[in-house]
C-alpha cells in the first residue's frame, strides 16, 4: 500500500497534512507527522463526501 500526501503540504503550514492510502474497498487517513498513532478508515464513498464538504 502506497501512503500519498498532499502537494499543498510543503507549504506555508510547516508540513502538516494528512496522508491518503486507498485499497481495494477502504480509504486510510493518517497524520503525516505521526504516522504511528493510528488510521481512519473510511469507505470511498465516505471519502467522497468529506472532499465535497472541504471544498
Amino acid at each position: 500500500m502506497q501512503w500519498r500526501k498532499s502537494s499543498y503540504s510543503s507549504g506555508g503550514n510547516q508540513g502538516d497534512c494528512v496522508e491518503v492510502a486507498v485499497a481495494a474497498d477502504v480509504v486510510m487517513v493518517r497524520d503525516s507527522k505521526a504516522p504511528a498513532s493510528g488510521t481512519l478508515t473510511v469507505s470511498p464513498e465516505t471519502w467522497r463526501h468529506i472532499g465535497e464538504i472541504a471544498r
